[in-house]
């Protein structure tokens, strides 16, 4: 059995993703790592961090990313492709390029891989989510932050990453353009298996989400619309009021140890209980996803009434 792990990404070292973690992460479990690194600005330095790794598993694609044909983030989708189709596992292990896995979860996710390898109704694995955001000791749990996503697909030729590289679907003739397309498409049959990818997506110094946020609003929406969006802007993102979040009491990834100790950002948070941003709501701040978030914490036992859902679950290996 072989596991390939794959991720895509341009002008990752510069927007601060934590990219080198996340690839030592898995080394341990797979046999190759294929990333697909786009063409970078100048002052990008992701291609060092990587090559810093010094591992003969990883195994890099130069590409050109075009957003002008890929609209609405399907970019991203096809960059993650590129990648995916260059692995050469039986089972194909996806992180974005800030997201990192537990030490602890390894050998669940391999055991997942051998216990199945043969029962080919089994497409992929569905992971659980923990979305830290603003600092390292709180994460996000309300509505509208996915709970779980598929990150584990077998290695099939009608299997593709979707819409902007959020998930995965079998697309049978695919003609690799439209990766918004719904006719035509199935969801995976997935397994849940008891590991959790962790997100660091939205911890970074507030002048770096800004940054970030930008950059993918102009994946999605094109740069003359968002250039003018944020012209009034802020150039530091305001994380908002943290006081609200979960408290996380659990281990980091020993990988994240030296990303966790550049924490510098502490001063330009807010956890004074009656803060309030002075900018648009954020979706779990909305009255909707609060009524929603309690309804699920305190009726649904932490299902999601209404959740993002593109998969068929056909069992579960916990």
């Amino acid at each position: 059995m072989k596991i390939s792990g794959f991720t895509m990404g341009k002008n990752v070292s510069k927007l601060y993703y934590p990219i080198r973690e996340s690839i030592e992460s898995i080394l341990p479990i797979v046999d190759e790592f294929v990333f697909a690194l786009g063409d970078n600005d100048a002052d990008d330095n992701t291609l060092e961090l990587i090559n810093q790794i010094n591992s003969p598993k990883i195994k890099i694609i130069n590409t050109v990313w075009d957003i002008e044909t890929y609209k609405n983030g399907t970019e991203n989708a096809r960059q993650t492709n590129i990648a995916m189709k260059a692995c050469t596992g039986d089972w194909l292990l996806h992180l974005q390029a800030d997201e990192v896995i537990h030490e602890k979860y390894l050998e669940t996710i391999q055991n997942a891989c051998k216990k199945y390898l043969n029962d080919k109704n089994v497409e992929g694995f569905l992971f659980n989510y923990k979305h830290f955001f603003g600092d390292y000791e709180h994460f996000n749990d309300f509505y509208g932050w996915y709970p779980k996503e598929i990150r584990l697909v077998r290695n099939h030729p009608d299997i593709y990453s979707y819409r902007s590289a959020q998930s995965f679907k079998r697309i049978p003739n695919f003609d690799g353009k439209n990766f918004r397309q719904k006719e035509g498409s199935f969801p995976l049959n997935v397994i849940e298996i008891n590991a959790y990818i962790y997100h660091y997506g939205w911890v970074r110094p507030p002048e770096y989400m800004q940054k970030k946020t930008k950059s993918l609003d102009t994946i999605h929406k094109g740069k003359e619309k968002i250039d003018k969006q944020y012209q009034n802007r802020s150039a530091f993102f305001d994380y908002g009021n943290l006081s609200r979040l979960p408290v996380f009491k659990e281990t980091h990834p020993k990988v994240m140890t030296e990303k966790i100790k550049q924490f510098n950002w502490k001063d330009a948070l807010h956890y004074e209980k009656n803060y309030k941003p002075l900018r648009e709501p954020m979706k779990h701040e909305r009255f909707k996803s609060k009524l929603l978030t309690f309804i699920s914490k305190t009726i649904l036992k932490g299902k999601h009434l209404f959740g993002y859902r593109n998969w068929k679950i056909i069992g579960n290996d916990f």
